[in-house]
């Protein structure tokens, strides 16, 4: 019986081993696959976010301050 076990167990170990292996032949062949962009357009991008970023704070900012300075006059 506990030879039976034994045979199990590395039935399990070798099926996790031989998926494992699956798993990342399968994840190299999708990174293969992958269309990377050039670094002048990741530079690009990023300066566009962190513009839009900076923007939109600057906003909020400013709209705070008003509703601040609104909400002030009513007390």
């Amino acid at each position: 019986m506990s030879t039976e076990k034994k045979v199990q167990a590395d039935t399990k170990t070798t099926s996790f081993k031989d998926s494992m292996i699956t798993y990342f032949k399968g994840v190299k062949a999708e990174w293969s696959k992958v269309s990377w962009p050039t670094r002048r357009q990741v530079i690009v991008e990023t300066g566009v976010v962190l513009v839009v970023v900076t923007f939109f704070t600057i906003v909020i900012f400013l709209m705070d301050k008003f509703f601040i300075f609104v909400l002030g006059l009513i007390k």
